[in-house]
Parts: C-alpha cells; sequence; structure tokens
C-alpha cells in the first residue's frame, strides 16, 4: 500500500486489523448456519486467520454457544476461534444498530470499485516492506506469512495476477463493512463499491465506530451522508495528506455515480 494508505492505518487505528482471529483447530468446517447440523462451506486449518463479521447463537460446542460468521459468508464455532474473549467480540448477526443483518448483499463489487483500489494503492509486483516497515504486494495486499507465502500467484506479480488478488482480497471488507449496516440501508453497486474502498484503506475497526455508518442507519441520505463524511478520512500522523483527499473525492464521486443495480441489502 502507498504511505498514506498505511500511514492512515498506524495513526488511526492499532485495531484495524483487530477482526482477524486465528484458528486453533486442527481442520475446523464453515457451515452454512451455526449450528452443526448445516452443511461445511468450506474448512480452514490450524493457524490460519478469519475475519468475523458479526457473531450469533447456535449449538454448542463444547459449551460455548457462540458462533463466528467469517467473511467467506459461513459460520464457525467460535470455541476454535482465539479471540482472546470468553464472549462477543463484535456485533450480533442480524441486530438492527448493524451487524450482518443481510446475507443477500453483492458479495464483490464492481469494476469500477476493484480498478479505484487499484488506482489509489499502486502496483508492487514483488513482495517488498512498504516505507513504514509493512511487507505488501500487488495492490495493497498486505502480507499474513513471511514472503506473502499466503498468496497463490506466482511473483513478480503481472497486473493481471494483482488485479486477481485484490479481488480475492476485497471481500472480508465488503463483509465487515456489510456487518455494519443495518438492512435500512440501501445502497447500489456504485456506493457499495466506493465504501469498500473506504473499509479497505482504513481498516474495518474504524468503519465500525464511524459516525458514516451510524448516520447511515439512521437512516439519512446515503449521498449526504458520503459527501460530508468521506472527507474527514483525510489525515494521517494528525496532518492532512493530499493523497487521502484525492482518494475521498475519487470514492464520493463512484458513490453518486447513479446506478439501477442495488448491492445492499440485497444484490
Amino acid at each position: 500500500m502507498k504511505l498514506f494508505s498505511l500511514a492512515l492505518f498506524a495513526a488511526l487505528s492499532a485495531t484495524s486489523f483487530a477482526k482477524s482471529y486465528p484458528v486453533t483447530g486442527n481442520t475446523v468446517n464453515c457451515r452454512s448456519g451455526p449450528g452443526t447440523s448445516y452443511g461445511v462451506k468450506k474448512s480452514y486449518q490450524k493457524g490460519q486467520s478469519v475475519s468475523i463479521s458479526c457473531q450469533t447463537s447456535g449449538s454448542s460446542v463444547s459449551g460455548n454457544k457462540i458462533w463466528d460468521k467469517t467473511s467467506d459468508g459461513c459460520y464457525v464455532a467460535d470455541y476454535y476461534i482465539k479471540t482472546g474473549v470468553n464472549g462477543y467480540i463484535t456485533t450480533k448477526c442480524g441486530s438492527t444498530g448493524g451487524g450482518g443483518s443481510s446475507d443477500s448483499y453483492c458479495k464483490k463489487i464492481n469494476t469500477a470499485g476493484v480498478n479505484l483500489v487499484a488506482q489509489w494503492e499502486g502496483f508492487v509486483p514483488s513482495p517488498k516492506p512498504d516505507p513504514i516497515g509493512l511487507p505488501t504486494v500487488g495492490y495493497g495486499h498486505l502480507c499474513q506469512k513471511k514472503n506473502c507465502a499466503e498468496v497463490k500467484y506466482k511473483f513478480p506479480l503481472s497486473q493481471t495476477t494483482a488485479k486477481q488478488l485484490l479481488s480475492d482480497d476485497l471481500p472480508k471488507y465488503t463483509a465487515c463493512l456489510a456487518g455494519y449496516l443495518n438492512s435500512k440501508v440501501k445502497l447500489n453497486d456504485n456506493q457499495l463499491a466506493a465504501l469498500t474502498s473506504w473499509t479497505f484503506n482504513v481498516g474495518c475497526g474504524n468503519v465500525k465506530t464511524s459516525t458514516l455508518i451510524k448516520r447511515l442507519n439512521n437512516g439519512e441520505s446515503p449521498n449526504t451522508v458520503a459527501s460530508q463524511e468521506l472527507p474527514n478520512w483525510r489525515k494521517a500522523g494528525g496532518q492532512v495528506m493530499q493523497g487521502l483527499v484525492n482518494r475521498r473525492k475519487a470514492e464520493i464521486k463512484l458513490f453518486k455515480t447513479a446506478s439501477s443495480k442495488q448491492a445492499y441489502p440485497k444484490c
């Protein structure tokens, strides 16, 4: 990621990635619902990090009835996730104050959104530390393992494979964003894409507590809220960064671009 993007992460929130937690079981199933009777959609391996968008109650696993909804859209028993807390660590799924009230939103953002993120993140073909020491590759992919071993594409990345990696990364940010919105919020594909770009830049933790989300959930006009709130996210280290000013302008422009395609709460 570019300096101004990562500097914002560091300056605004030490918990930007706090919603990702390691799996403790050897092979843990992620199911279509919060219980062992639901079908298995995918499995996670021990040590793998998962992002939690919301939590809910389900069948008991070793005395723990909490189930975590991951960015993959499925549910895993909280017993197997090392959150460091014996209880809820985020909003409940279906809460009217946010917390993933809809499972039918568009899981992937449109091409305009992907291109916007790529434009402002910049292209890095091989893993290397960014200016503040965090290893990144592609268009803003933050390495999770040494030498970005989790990336399935061959290094050096081409711009095509970097875009594919970005497309793999973005759904977890769309998922956490959707997890904070209630079902009264209506967004088209350009609006959801613009807010996903913002979320990717500032981190899920900051988005969750933002006035922007609170105002949307309170029923205010999305265009008004975006126009007034996005420009506030322009500082890094207490200083206004022109790169962030320009990015917010681009996000607002996309947000306000008319579209008939609905993306949230239903795709």
